[in-house]
């Protein structure tokens, strides 16, 4: 399903549902729109609010963070390094609003040694916390980023590229500090340097 699709399943989900997004063996991803939140986000807008969930096996289900995208599509590019811009080229084209398994079809049949998830489960994620952030911006202060949602896209090119150690990349992530600039800026309308069709792969370009 196409981001445009995607986002309005989501936005008009009732609550308290749960709606399968995507399963791969034993392996499910689903997303949930809770009536309540918890307390520490009371004055959060429920109407703004999903949860993406994951279970793995006969393991209990448990919400997964962009670390886990991040983290798999970093130990894919280690695998294969020759697949560096395949992988970049796929998830930035889920980011432009492309199907996730259309997206990934270059890559389908591919052996990665080292992953977290299956190649689907991993794609439909990211779709997810790209709607995730889309839907569910609502800080009173102005993102530094039109769309909001390319502060997670700056990570996932972050990761893929490799630009730094794994563990200085999952510190910054973690602590919610911005991708590097390099990987957002012709894409920010907030910046002077945006351009409305920039070329394939532009970060690359030194």
């Amino acid at each position: 399903m196409k981001l445009e699709e995607m986002f309005e399943v989501i936005r008009t989900l009732d609550f308290d549902k749960k709606l399968q997004v995507k399963r791969v063996d034993d392996c499910s991803l689903y997303v949930l729109r809770p009536s309540k939140v918890s307390r520490r986000f009371k004055n959060y807008d429920p109407k703004r609010n999903f949860q993406v969930w994951l279970k793995e096996g006969n393991e209990e289900s448990f919400k997964p963070n962009h670390l886990r995208v991040l983290l798999d599509l970093n130990l894919r590019v280690r695998s294969n390094p020759d697949l560096k811009e395949v992988l970049l080229e796929a998830f930035d084209a889920i980011f432009y609003g492309e199907d996730p398994m259309s997206a990934i079809k270059p890559l389908q049949g591919i052996h990665f040694e080292h992953f977290l998830n299956p190649l689907p489960i991993i794609a439909h994620m990211s779709q997810l916390f790209i709607i995730e952030q889309t839907l569910g911006y609502t800080s009173a202060k102005k993102s530094k980023y039109d769309p909001p949602s390319l502060f997670y896209q700056g990570w996932v090119r972050s990761f893929i590229d490799g630009s730094r150690e794994i563990d200085q990349l999952c510190m910054s992530a973690s602590r919610r500090q911005p991708p590097s600039i390099k990987y957002t800026k012709l894409e920010n309308k907030n910046r002077k340097e945006y351009l409305e069709n920039p070329p394939k792969l532009w970060y690359l370009k030194k």
